[in-house]
């Protein structure tokens, strides 16, 4: 579809410039951002005047478990270790595709709804998982997740079979954590990522006892066991990244690999604060996600960017401790970059039209002293006023173009009497 957004001001995420002007959208791509110009011999199909609301790439999700909307607010009593192995394993054994389906329809409609373009996303029943994104439109990157319980004999497959399943689907090598998945599968998941020269993402420190757990294993820390069995040689990363050493962040420095900070679910697991500030003033890789919403409970990225400054600054006993346009880079342009989005990380032409608007009158955007810090400090989902994927508006106005949402709750509601 060919839009023209006009009256806008567009953050293009290349810096911290407002553009003040108009954007086109030629079917999936971006074909002109700039002043108004005259387009009297261009053939839209709609034009929406933007009334200075704000336009700005999609924010990224890069850590998520979206079918785990079914624990949403189920378990909110246990730390970790409980959570898992007493409120989450035993229901997930019970999950099968049709469930998978229903709930990831709902993480769907809850990112739309906060301005989410894509997810990296680590869970089961894929296939499902997969035919779920492609009917709602969404972006949606798989992070495997084998570990000791299953997954691996299917990765293979799903690495092969996902990467050329559709254009909005995408897959990475992944195992759930050092853990969970004992010696001789972390070296199937480093003969396999040699085998495709591939990165491998999981997740890592997310608490103390995971860390000190690894070291009576192996005598070091997660980071440095998954480096020496060389599970990183081609890249990749980790989730969480709490409970990080000098010696792990040099790792993932030297490596080049991307740490993705869930400010939200670790502090509800009481699992710990990562000191994001450590890692942006090594000048690391860096992205933002929102865990799924079992840990969370929501699934908005404005809270975890929110958090991933402020909390900053309170570690470091300086209000200035991290950049707000350093925190939304990584919640946009980071987090498409570690999924491997490459023509979705900023806006300009010949880039993907994943696109949001923000609605600039929206109280909590006003005054306008500083549009960057008002994202990042006191915007919420509500702000989102549209959200385009692949040049397809998805979301306006709280109306869902690809979603029954009121069949996603019914069906979510009836399927959750299965995991009792």
């Amino acid at each position: 579809m060919n839009i023209r957004f006009y009256n806008a001001r567009i953050l293009t995420m290349k810096d911290e410039n407002i553009i003040e002007g108009e954007l086109w959208t030629d079917n999936d791509r971006i074909s002109y951002i700039g002043p108004s110009v005259d387009s009297n011999d261009k053939d839209f199909e709609r034009e929406i005047d933007c009334k200075g609301n704000l336009l700005m790439p999609g924010l990224k999700n890069a850590h998520t478990h979206s079918a785990m909307t079914f624990s949403r607010s189920l378990a909110d009593e246990y730390c970790l270790n409980d959570w898992l192995f007493k409120a989450i394993f035993p229901r997930e054994e019970k999950l099968t595709p049709e469930h998978v389906y229903w709930f990831s329809k709902l993480a769907y409609a809850d990112y739309l709804a906060g301005g989410i373009t894509s997810c990296f996303d680590m869970y089961f029943h894929k296939d499902e998982n997969a035919k779920a994104a492609v009917e709602t439109g969404f972006r949606h990157v798989f992070c495997g997740a084998a570990n000791d319980f299953g997954g691996f004999d299917e990765l293979e497959d799903y690495y092969n079979r996902l990467n050329s399943y559709d254009p909005l689907v995408s897959f990475y090598l992944g195992f759930h954590a050092e853990y969970t998945t004992c010696e001789d599968n972390l070296k199937r998941m480093s003969e396999l990522a040699h085998k495709y020269s591939a990165p491998v993402f999981t997740h890592i420190s997310e608490t103390a006892a995971e860390v000190e757990g690894c070291k009576e294993r192996y005598g070091v820390t997660p980071a440095v066991i998954l480096d020496k069995l060389g599970i990183f040689d081609f890249g990749g990363g980790g989730f969480h990244c709490v409970w990080f050493t000098d010696e792990d962040r040099e790792i993932f420095k030297n490596r080049g690999l991307w740490s993705v900070f869930n400010a939200c679910s670790n502090l509800k697991l009481a699992s710990g604060i990562t000191p994001v500030y450590k890692f942006i003033e090594k000048d690391m890789k860096i992205a933002i996600g929102t865990d799924g919403a079992g840990s969370n409970n929501a699934l908005s990225m404005f809270r975890e960017m929110y958090l991933s400054t402020v909390l900053s600054n309170v570690e470091t006993n300086n209000a200035a401790a991290v950049d707000p346009f350093t925190i939304l880079k990584a919640g946009t342009t980071g987090g498409a970059l570690c999924m491997g989005l490459n023509d979705s990380d900023v806006l300009d032409a010949g880039k993907k039209a994943d696109i949001i608007m923000l609605d600039m009158h929206k109280p909590s955007m006003q005054p306008e002293n500083n549009i960057i810090r008002n994202i990042i400090y006191s915007a919420d989902n509500s702000v989102v006023k549209m959200t385009m994927i692949d040049g397809k508006i998805l979301y306006e106005d709280g109306n869902y173009t690809t979603l029954d949402i009121n069949e996603v709750i019914r069906e979510c509601n009836k399927f959750k009497e299965d995991l009792a």
